[in-house]
């Protein structure tokens, strides 16, 4: 059963926020629209990058994506698994992946993919993308439950999950750095791509390599 003390603490995050997702990014699946923010009190700095491959590699790629994105479910379950076995393993791809939040939802499962550190992490977000159907539906109660779950089959315990998800001073951050990081790089949609600096669209693999050789030669 769910700690409904957990329940009121997530809903209470997000409402203390100030709807932070909205009020100053008002980001939905189609844009972002910028707009000021008073960051005296958040550390954005605190927030990790998550980073797979070679540091040194000569392509760069970013990756902005949403936990709730059907789209950005696809790219994970076809595209990155190319990615990653064609360019991010041999050493050709520094790959990063930062969070989109259009929703407390989104924002609710990365502090989960988060809890683990950056060894579980990308364990974490393929689970979480593979059961997006799932833990996406339901009321509040059902997908904190089923973001728990989720969480434990990385070898977490309940209290070391309720622990992240409860931690408001880590959910502010975290959305205060990717407002930062999504009006730097002009982020409307997801998943977008920043590829040695210059902004990309969804896409299929194939442009995607085409993409990644270009900037190999």
């Amino acid at each position: 059963m769910v700690n409904n003390k957990l329940c009121s603490l997530l809903a209470s995050v997000f409402i203390s926020l100030g709807l932070i997702i909205l009020a100053t990014s008002n980001l939905n699946s189609n844009g972002v629209r910028a707009q000021t923010l008073n960051s005296n009190s958040i550390e954005s700095e605190t927030i990790d990058e998550m980073v797979l491959g070679n540091e040194d590699a000569p392509v760069v790629l970013i990756e902005y994506a949403s936990f709730t994105c059907p789209h950005c479910r696809n790219f994970h379950e076809d595209s990155f698994l190319k990615l990653k076995k064609d360019y991010i393993e041999p050493g050709h791809v520094k790959y990063i992946f930062r969070e989109v939040y259009f929703d407390k939802y989104g924002l609710w499962a990365a502090m989960v993919a988060r809890c683990g550190g950056s060894k579980k992490y990308f364990g974490l977000i393929d689970l979480i993308f593979k059961k997006q159907d799932e833990w996406t539906t339901g009321d509040v109660d059902e997908v904190v439950a089923k973001l728990e779950r989720i969480g434990k089959i990385s070898g977490m315990s309940e209290t070391e999950i309720q622990n992240c998800m409860q931690n408001n001073t880590k959910a502010r951050a975290l959305v205060e750095k990717y407002r930062e990081n999504a009006l730097k790089d002009d982020i409307k949609s997801t998943p977008s791509f920043i590829i040695n600096g210059k902004l990309y669209s969804n896409m299929d693999y194939d442009k995607l390599t085409e993409i990644i050789e270009n900037n190999l030669n």
